[in-house]
């Protein structure tokens, strides 16, 4: 074991002399600034962002996601950008699952702000999943492969019908909802007795339990709606069920994260609150919402006066790493804002502010660097964090996207972007 760790270490070590001398003997200043100016403000901390700004930071963040899915030679989004890594380009493949629930993010982002381009975006990343879902209905491991190459993974699966789902609710369309129930079918055939999945994929750890599969339960149950089918909905409850039982009494979920299960990163912390917190307002089921309160009155009390939150935390929710992971930031805010409306109790709504308007002072919206201008990163620090190292993944930009729409009260309620049946 003692071994395992020195090499991680040492592996960890060499990768960061790797993208410290592609950013200082790099030919992109524009991006060592910001690198650096980055690092400075992670031992000074950002000065705050008036919440007053979401409109404008939503509109750059949308914008990003625009450049991330040009960036890629089909309808998906580019996995994200990261520059430093030394191999290949800046910014990667097209990624199946966090395209999946992009398009949630892009028909919210339509409805609210009347943006008919957001909408046509989103479909056609709904077109494209169903041109490379597996033939057995899953969705692939990673980004983009050849179909002789693709693994199924069964989260990613759940995440592109969570978009699928919500294109339905938008308007019918025969070829989604096929491609919605085959990959339904698959997720229930995955499931064990217990109410859990069985296949992770190769991109995650060996563990045979993965807590975070309860977002899955989301999407089952609105395909269980649409579809008035029962059988998905049920598959929900027992997903959340299971989720539930590993539960410890202090609110913390064992089995939870992709590689680290003893000390969870706040990134699939965040999945898990979601899927219970939302199949429990779906579903009308109090012990999940209260399974939810548990964890998040324990969360609350980490963030510190800037809107910071360590990125992992172990069993007795101590922090377990220096720098914040971002995407989970932005998810506990997601979670926060909607238990404050489920429970009317206002301190969630407040811890929500203060985390979302931290993430406001990350996000550069004046640099034309566009790469970065709107992106969130995956680490503060970007540099020297511990997830998603030295660069910007999609689904950082999504879930600070998702985040500053709930937050932004400014929005057009009477907008309406559907087209006629």
């Amino acid at each position: 074991m003692e071994y395992k760790v020195w090499r991680e270490r040492y592996w960890q070590l060499m990768r960061h002399g790797t993208r410290l001398r592609h950013l200082f003997q790099g030919t992109d200043p524009e991006l060592r600034r910001l690198v650096l100016k980055d690092q400075r403000d992670f031992f000074l901390r950002p000065g705050t962002i008036p919440a007053a700004e979401a409109t404008s930071r939503a509109r750059e963040a949308l914008h990003w996601l625009y450049r991330a899915q040009g960036a890629t030679p089909d309808a998906g989004v580019s996995m994200g950008y990261f520059p430093l890594e030394g191999h290949g380009a800046a910014w990667r493949p097209s990624y199946p699952e966090t395209t999946g629930y992009i398009i949630v993010t892009l028909m919210d982002y339509a409805e609210r702000y009347c943006d008919p381009e957001a909408r046509e975006r989103a479909w056609a990343m709904g077109r494209w999943e169903v041109a490379v879902q597996m033939a057995n209905g899953a969705v692939q491991g990673g980004t983009l492969v050849d179909k002789e190459r693709q693994t199924p993974a069964v989260f990613n699966t759940g995440m592109v019908l969570q978009g699928w789902t919500r294109l339905l609710e938008d308007r019918w369309d025969d070829e989604l909802a096929e491609a919605a129930q085959k990959a339904a079918r698959f997720l229930l055939e995955d499931q064990d007795a217990n109410g859990h999945f069985r296949t992770h994929g190769h991109f995650v750890g060996t563990d045979p339990i993965k807590t975070y599969n309860v977002l899955c339960a989301w999407p089952l149950d609105k395909l269980g709606v649409l579809l008035k089918e029962n059988t998905y909905r049920e598959a929900a409850l027992r997903l959340a069920r299971a989720a539930m039982e590993l539960q410890q009494d202090n609110g913390w979920f064992a089995h939870n994260d992709l590689t680290r299960p003893e000390a969870p990163l706040t990134h699939t912390i965040g999945y898990t609150l979601q899927g219970l917190l939302e199949t429990g307002i779906a579903t009308n089921h109090d012990a999940m919402i209260a399974s939810v309160v548990r964890s998040m009155d324990r969360i609350i009390a980490l963030v510190d006066q800037h809107g910071f939150l360590p990125g992992r935390l172990n069993a007795h929710w101590q922090p377990a790493c220096r720098s914040s992971c971002l995407t989970g930031s932005a998810q506990i805010a997601i979670v926060g804002f909607r238990l404050s409306e489920a429970t009317a109790n206002p301190e969630y709504r407040a811890c929500s502010n203060r985390i979302v308007t931290f993430l406001q002072g990350l996000q550069n919206v004046t640099t034309p660097h566009p790469g970065v201008r709107g992106a969130l990163a995956g680490s503060f620090p970007m540099l020297t964090g511990s997830y998603m190292t030295a660069g910007y993944p999609n689904w950082a930009t999504k879930y600070f996207l998702d985040a500053l729409m709930i937050q932004d009260q400014s929005v057009n309620r009477a907008c309406q972007t559907k087209s006629p049946d």
